[in-house]
């Protein structure tokens, strides 16, 4: 889920405009299609960039092929559902899409993926991979979908001048929720025209609120707190569920959040970025390891600052049991349509833009966390972003959301959950208690409570 929040909202009917174009992956067997997620902030266009330096690599070295770029530039939800829409066509159907990993069970079920181990299994560059990247494009059955591109974690951004002001030291590691939100509400009282904390909350910021807010905390409450994998089941809104929405409550009830109306708009993981943490209005973001794509390498907001005046530390559990930090990891996969007309093409593409030397450039210009053994070695990598280390060790104690295809569901009842709670419509008893009738209808009844 890595953030093109949105600056300008584009509808999925206009995207739909893209579909009319061309023939279909089928008109052309000398052109490989390749869809991807634009951001709507006109600004941000690293990964554009990137992907017309693979397209002229690709067609140096296979003459008389070509590379069609179709991005879809539109907030993440709408990008699935254009980029399902197009998939259930052979007449529209890309030949490579990008797929946020989250969701590619479920595209999965619906048919619409390939699988490609037939590729893979002679391709020498897979077993660069680590085990854990694999599986996150790996389905129920065994096979492998996608190749991911890389990864995220997630911690504690800060801003350490707004700190001083506060009497907060510059080396700040809660060690518990509660130290947290008491940094927060000093924040508050000593420094009372900025943003003390952000987490993203509710439905308008998707994934990015449920994973970067709600399962930072629930993943810190206790072991496979929202999947049980022993017993197969979805787990229901238990203690910590409960006191996950909790802490999201008491951040928006005491004002020590962004106002509700921005928080709950698609496009504040971009203001955040380009906003409140360059103009100095946020003290406290529960954040991205990708944060400073946004301010260097000409990224949408240059701001030289910032690897002075932020810092960042882990997210702690909620009392500091062990392992005493939490991350959440994720990540986007390339995959092959089932309705492709021109597979072998596009895997070929596929092995263009990762050889180690674009997976590398891909992992530096877009802040990516590698997933390839020798990407994570070499030097241009180590060397390409503070906090890169810091965001990397994080590995150690991150987490997958539940790689199964009614995760969306999942997690689109949780983003209602969050609004409910954040807007001051439900306590987060009563939220949880509706989590858990929207989950048993998801689920069919596949609910353990614990």
């Amino acid at each position: 889920m890595r953030p093109t929040a949105p600056l300008i909202l584009v509808t999925v009917l206009a995207a739909g405009a893209l579909t009319a174009c061309g023939g279909g992956s089928g008109s052309d067997p000398d052109t490989v299609k390749v869809a991807y997620n634009r951001s709507t902030d006109n600004k941000i266009r690293f990964k554009d960039n990137y992907l017309e330096s693979i397209k002229k690599q690709f067609e140096e070295a296979n003459p008389g092929k070509k590379v069609e770029l179709i991005p879809i530039q539109a907030p993440d939800n709408d990008y699935a559902t254009k980029a399902q829409q197009m998939m259930r066509s052979a007449k529209t159907a890309p030949d490579v899409v990008y797929e946020d990993t989250f969701r590619i069970n479920s595209d999965i079920k619906a048919g619409y993926l390939r699988p490609l181990d037939e590729y893979l299994d002679k391709w020498a560059d897979w077993d660069q991979f680590v085990d854990t990247a694999k599986s996150a494009a790996k389905a129920e059955d065994g096979k492998t979908y996608g190749v991911p591109d890389g990864t995220d974690t997630r911690g504690l951004w800060f801003n350490k001048k707004i700190f001083a002001e506060a009497g907060l030291p510059a080396d700040w590691q809660p060690k518990n929720w509660a130290e947290v939100l008491d940094a927060a509400r000093t924040v508050k009282r000593e420094v009372p025209d900025v943003i003390p904390l952000n987490v993203y909350t509710g439905k308008g910021p998707g994934e990015a609120a449920v994973m970067q807010g709600f399962e930072m905390l629930l993943y810190g409450t206790g072991a496979d707190p929202l999947y049980d994998p022993a017993s197969k089941k979805w787990v229901a809104g238990g203690k910590g569920f409960v006191d996950a929405l909790d802490f999201v409550r008491t951040v928006y009830s005491e004002k020590l959040g962004p106002d509700v109306s921005d928080a709950l708009d698609p496009n504040i993981g971009t203001r955040v970025a380009t906003e409140f943490f360059p103009e100095g209005k946020l003290a406290i973001s529960l954040d991205g390891s990708w944060m400073g794509q946004n301010w260097i390498n000409k990224g949408p907001k240059e701001w030289s600052g910032w690897t002075t005046e932020l810092a960042q530390a882990p997210m702690p559990t909620q009392n500091g049991q062990a392992p005493g930090s939490v991350s959440m990891s994720g990540g986007w996969a390339w995959s092959i349509p089932q309705k492709s007309q021109n597979p072998d093409l596009a895997f070929e593409f596929i092995k263009t833009q990762q050889t180690k030397e674009n997976a590398v450039e891909w992992d530096v210009v877009g802040a990516q966390i590698a997933v390839r053994k020798d990407v994570a070695a070499d030097p241009r990598y180590l060397k390409s972003m503070p906090g890169v280390d810091f965001f990397t060790k994080l590995v150690e104690v991150t987490n997958y959301r539940p790689a199964l295809p009614v995760y969306p569901q999942v997690s689109s009842a949780i983003g209602e959950a969050m609004e409910s709670v954040t807007t001051g419509d439900s306590s987060a008893a009563d939220a949880a208690k509706a989590y858990d009738e929207e989950l048993k209808t998801i689920a069919e009844g596949a609910v353990v409570e614990k």
